[in-house]
């Protein structure tokens, strides 16, 4: 697992758009961190504790526990 970054595998309903879900995340997770540790914010660089990016991808045929190897490998 690298440093910069977190995988999450989840899932969510067909009409939830992924955009929502990301931005939503993000948001709470930030205020989160930055109310429980303020020196953070401080810290970051524009004071922006996620990236504007993500990734959202499918899994399609493939079983929960082969996600979780193909993670836990790193090779994601």
């Amino acid at each position: 697992m690298q440093e910069d970054h977190v995988h999450l595998f989840l899932s969510a309903e067909s009409r939830t758009a992924p955009s929502l879900l990301a931005n939503t995340l993000k948001g709470i997770t930030a205020r989160q961190v930055f109310k429980r540790f303020p020196e953070v914010k401080r810290q970051l660089w524009g004071g922006s504790f996620w990236s504007r990016s993500y990734y959202v991808g499918t899994v399609g045929d493939m079983t929960e526990a082969t996600v979780k190897k193909y993670l836990e490998l790193g090779q994601g």
